[in-house]
Formats: structure tokens, C-alpha cells, sequence
């Protein structure tokens, strides 16, 4: 992965010190408000894609009752996204949303508590940093950032404002993987050896995206790409950046940061050593530039090797496995997971057969919004945002570069070793 360039670095600081030079009255009223348990929690949607319409409103609406919060303000560079998240707001509050095409206009709003951010992957960084040098909460999208010196731009200035941010690998505040979790840290599977993961699908996700028609004139075009080059406008790379590196690393930082987030909350190891990854044979004749076909091995201090794979083009084969000296954990079907005892050396200790019992756990969003008042860190706090996003950008960059890279977390630093 190409490394930013001194521009893109003084667009980041100049854009993230603006919005918060509009934005500075969050400090006493608005943050009152967050804390009062009567007061109602106003939030802006940053990205109305499917990701930001169908997941985030939604969830925002289905608990807006009970943790009393409501959407006010929507943006999207894209017009007809916009609108249909408008229309949901309207639907859900009966209120007009404000609506923007470009992020800076909705975090300077004072009345704003907090970002709901579903927007490109290549957008996060920037926008979480302007959020919270803004005074902002925020609900953030995987994978945090692209670069490591974003992923650590946006995690110094959450800690340096104290802003409550809950990253969005919501398969943690899952009962199933909370039950599992539970069982590995008793002990009962021994020693983790190996975490797996393999999963496949017979075609990338992002070529249905990329069928969705649009016309140049609705689109802010300068708003979609940020800080990245200067492109000419093409439809094509809007409705399906998912599949091109400009904007995203496929299915590393779009799947494997699910995984890598599953294996540091289920056994407690928090960054990896080094990592190797193998980009296959590509499947589809296509421009998309995200690879189809990918293979991540990374070792953790413990000893414990993780491996995480993508094939596009046959969905067969998946799994999720973790592996202990005393047992197995199957969840390849996440929500019933099952332990056994097959293929343990130490049998005298081995677990019994059968599902692995669950752990209520509060829904992900709800948990987050619950945090808004309660100050407290969130299921997926700004600590397992870094972690996730160093493993991804650790992974990717070995496959971009064809070496084993090396992370060094005292120095926060990326090297080939």
C-alpha cells in the first residue's frame, strides 16, 4: 500500500482542525445533554449506503425508545441516498433531516451529540478525527483506516478528546461468540493454538453494488473521494469502490477485520506479531483491483497462529474454528456454535460435546448508545478499533509487498522482517 504523501497529511490536520473550530460548542450544553438521562441524544448519519441506511438507522431507530436518541441529520456525496435516508428519518421521527453532501458541513452542526460513520473505507480515518477533534461520539464503520499512520491519527485523537467510539465488529456483542469467549478464557479448551477462518462466496460482494446506475449530477464528486488523487469522475467507482484499492483492501479489511476482532475479543491477545499473506490467481475478467482469492497467516505472542482465507468464485468450504489442546470450538454457523472433545491430547481434561452455552450480551448499537450516557467504554472501544485495524493494515501491506511485515506495538511501528 502506497504511503500518503505530505499533502494528504496536512489535508487531514487542516480538515479535522476546521470542523472543530465550527464545531467547539460541544463542550458544556451538548455535553450535558449527552449525560442527562431525560435528554434526548441527537446523532448525524456520515454515509447513507446500505451499510448506513439498512444497519445503522435502522438499529438507531429500533432502540430510539428506549435509549432516547433520534437521527437529525444525514449525509452522502450521493443525491438519492441522501434522500432515502432522509425519507427514513422522516419515517421514523417525523422530522426533516438537514441533509449534506460533504461531512465537514454535518459535524459543524452544535447541535449534533454524535456520528453514526458508514461511509468508504478510505473516508473513516478523517472522519473519525474530525469527529472527535470536534467534540463528536462516534459509531464507526471496520476496517478504521487503510494506513497505519491514519489508523493512529484517528485513535490519538479520540483518546486526546475522550470521546466515546464504538467500532462497528458487532459480531462480539453476539451472545453465541460472547458463550465462546467465556469458554475459552475458563481454560476448558487448553491451550489456542490455531484460529481459522475460511470464508468464501461465489462471487465478490462488490459486483452488486456496482450494477447500481448513476448520473454525474448527482453526485458531489470531490466529497466521495477526499483526500485521495484527483479522479476523474467515473460512476462506476462510487457504486462499487468496494472492489477497488483506491478506496478499500477487499476482503482483508472487509471480512478478515471481523475475524481478527473475534479472535482478539474471544482469547485476549490484542496485537500480532508478524504477518504473511498469498493474493491467488484473480477469477473473475473484471478492472475490479481488490483481490478474490487471499490467504493471511499471523502469529500472536502467545504462540497461537491465526488464518484467515477468501476465495471468490466457489462459496464452498467455509468454517470457523478455534483450536485448543483439550478441544475444538466450532462456529462456522455463528450463532450456534459447538465444542468437542475430537482430536484433543489431553483427553482426561477434555470438554463434553454439544453446543456451546450462550452469554447475553446487549446488541451492539444499543450497547453504544446506552455508552453515550454512561461514559463507559463500549463493547468495541477505540482500544479494539486499533487492534483490529493494526492486523488488517499488518496483512495487507504483506501482501502488497510479498514480505513477512513485522509489528512493533511499543513503537507502533510496520517493518519487513
Amino acid at each position: 500500500m502506497r504511503s500518503p504523501t505530505p499533502t494528504r497529511r496536512q489535508f487531514i490536520r487542516t480538515t479535522a482542525a476546521s470542523a472543530a473550530a465550527t464545531a467547539t460548542a460541544m463542550s458544556a450544553r451538548s455535553y450535558a445533554r449527552v449525560l442527562g438521562a431525560n435528554d434526548r441524544i441527537l446523532i448525524g448519519q456520515i454515509g447513507c449506503g446500505d451499510r448506513g441506511r439498512q444497519a445503522h438507522m435502522q438499529q438507531i431507530r429500533s432502540f430510539s425508545e428506549d435509549e432516547n436518541c433520534e437521527i437529525i441529520a444525514v449525509c452522502d456525496p450521493w443525491k438519492s441516498m441522501r434522500e432515502e435516508a432522509a425519507a427514513l428519518v422522516k419515517q421514523g421521527w417525523n422530522r426533516d433531516a438537514k441533509q449534506f453532501s460533504r461531512y465537514q458541513d454535518l459535524i459543524a452542526l452544535k447541535e449534533i451529540d454524535a456520528v453514526s460513520i458508514a461511509s468508504p473505507d478510505h473516508l473513516h480515518a478523517v472522519q473519525l478525527t474530525a469527529a472527535a477533534e470536534a467534540g463528536k461520539d462516534a459509531y464507526v464503520e471496520k476496517p478504521w483506516a487503510l494506513t497505519l499512520e491514519d489508523l493512529k491519527m484517528m485513535t490519538d485523537a479520540v483518546k486526546k478528546n475522550n470521546r466515546i467510539v464504538q467500532a462497528g465488529t458487532q459480531l462480539r456483542s453476539m451472545n453465541s461468540f460472547s458463550g465462546v469467549r467465556q469458554l475459552v478464557q475458563s481454560g476448558a479448551l487448553g491451550k489456542i493454538i490455531r484460529a481459522s477462518q475460511v470464508r468464501n462466496s461465489a462471487q465478490p460482494y462488490w459486483h452488486r453494488y456496482a450494477e447500481r446506475p448513476i448520473r454525474a449530477d448527482e453526485v458531489d464528486w470531490k466529497a466521495f473521494l477526499g483526500d485521495r488523487l484527483d479522479l476523474p469522475m467515473n460512476p462506476k467507482l462510487l457504486s462499487g469502490w468496494y472492489g477497488y484499492r483506491h478506496f478499500s483492501s477487499g476482503p482483508i479489511g472487509g471480512l478478515m477485520s471481523h475475524f481478527i476482532d473475534l479472535v482478539h475479543y474471544i482469547t485476549g491477545e490484542t496485537y500480532p506479531k508478524w504477518a504473511v499473506t498469498l493474493q491467488g490467481k484473480k477469477v473473475f475478467d473484471d478492472d475490479f483491483t481488490c483481490p478474490e482469492n487471499v490467504h493471511t497467516v499471523l502469529e500472536y505472542p502467545s504462540g497461537m497462529l491465526v488464518s484467515y482465507s477468501t476465495l471468490f468464485g466457489n462459496a464452498g468450504g467455509n468454517l470457523m474454528h478455534w483450536q485448543g489442546t483439550r478441544g475444538m470450538v466450532d462456529s462456522t454457523e455463528w450463532a450456534k456454535p459447538t465444542m468437542t472433545s475430537k482430536g484433543s491430547r489431553e483427553p482426561n481434561k477434555a470438554i463434553q460435546d454439544g453446543p456451546v452455552p450462550e452469554v447475553e450480551t446487549t446488541p451492539h448499537m444499543q450497547n453504544w448508545l446506552q455508552c453515550l450516557r454512561t461514559r463507559k467504554a463500549p463493547n468495541a472501544d477505540v482500544e479494539a478499533g486499533y487492534q483490529h485495524g493494526v492486523a488488517v493494515i499488518l496483512a495487507d501491506m504483506a501482501m502488497v509487498s510479498g514480505r513477512r511485515m513485522v509489528y512493533d506495538p511499543q513503537k507502533r511501528e510496520i517493518t519487513a522482517g
